[in-house]
């Protein structure tokens, strides 16, 4: 069942200036970042995320804690954040329609931090604002099912576009709060994977900085939300933070990458299964059908790829 919400004039601008950009990197296929960068963007993300849950640690420390090295600060902080690291790299893996995934990196999230990681809350939850009750949440007996269908909605419904799905899912998960404690962190965490599978430049692109960055407007309009009954203006809201963080991730790659780049893209979103040149034109979508023939060609020709079959049932697979 589709939760309740609304594509307004302005989301649906937003979500075109998102496309666009998207449109854009396709096309002129901006570099791949490289490791430096890559970290950089890595540490703003889990920084970020941590972050909005009051962990004291700053940028600097959690590049030390990916690099290994050793970060005087409160354990639990330290903790939050190999944990934040140990999912965001397990993204990629994790199905965004899967409940069981979603508690395996639940239970990874907030492993040593909550009594009983990656089992769904078994007491009633209310959201205080000082003395007064915000947000009262579902009860704990139907945690389980409203979770699954939102899951499934999220990760198969392909009629609404992915970054609105994406929003939905982030807001919805708040509203069900479906563990005692990492709620924030496990939308947010759900919300990057929905967009990782829509486009893998989205494994650089820092959302969860850009959502820092307006953290008291994050939590207001999600208390708008709660009293309108619907999650119109958390997607305004995601789609305002998703083009911002895109534009900044564009802005600091440098150089062009050329079919060897959207090659590694595939790579990244087909892994080794078997996969037409349809299937490339999904994770291309601006890209035109002659573009992707020389690029699989090409990939073929310097052994990339294996190919097999001919014409309308020739498929590739990218080599191990």
């Amino acid at each position: 069942m589709q939760p309740p919400f609304e594509i307004t004039p302005l989301a649906a601008s937003l979500l075109a200036a998102i496309e666009r950009a998207l449109g854009g990197y396709e096309g002129a296929m901006v570099a791949e970042p490289g490791p430096q960068l890559r970290r950089s963007l890595k540490v703003r993300t889990i920084h970020a995320s941590v972050a909005i849950e009051g962990n004291t640690l700053t940028e600097d420390q959690v590049t030390a804690v990916l690099e290994g090295k050793r970060v005087i600060a409160p354990q639990r902080d330290l903790l939050e954040v190999q944990n934040a690291l140990a999912c965001y790299s397990m993204l990629s893996t994790w199905n965004p329609a899967s409940s069981k995934h979603f508690l395996t990196a639940h239970r990874l999230m907030m492993s040593g931090l909550v009594e009983r990681p990656g089992a769904w809350r078994t007491r009633g939850v209310g959201i205080a604002k000082g003395n007064v009750i915000a947000h009262i949440a579902p009860p704990p007996a139907g945690v389980p099912g409203l979770v699954k269908s939102l899951l499934e909605w999220a990760g198969k419904d392909r009629s609404v576009p992915a970054p609105i799905r994406a929003a939905v899912c982030h807001y919805e998960l708040e509203f069900i709060h479906p563990f005692q404690d990492g709620n924030g962190r496990m939308g947010r965490l759900w919300h990057s994977l929905i967009l990782l599978r829509h486009h893998p430049v989205f494994a650089h692109v820092p959302v969860e900085s850009s959502v820092k960055l307006r953290q008291a407007e994050y939590y207001a309009v999600l208390g708008r939300c709660d009293k309108a009954g619907k999650s119109t203006e958390f997607i305004e809201f995601s789609l305002q933070a998703t083009l911002d963080a895109l534009e900044v991730f564009l802005s600091s790659s440098k150089g062009k990458l050329g079919s060897s780049g959207r090659m590694e893209a595939a790579r990244m979103r087909l892994g080794s299964k078997w996969f037409t040149r349809k299937d490339y034109l999904a994770v291309f979508p601006s890209l035109s059908s002659a573009s992707a023939s020389r690029d699989l060609a090409a990939a073929t020709a310097t052994g990339l790829v294996k190919k097999e079959g001919d014409k309308s049932l020739t498929r590739y697979r990218f080599k191990s």
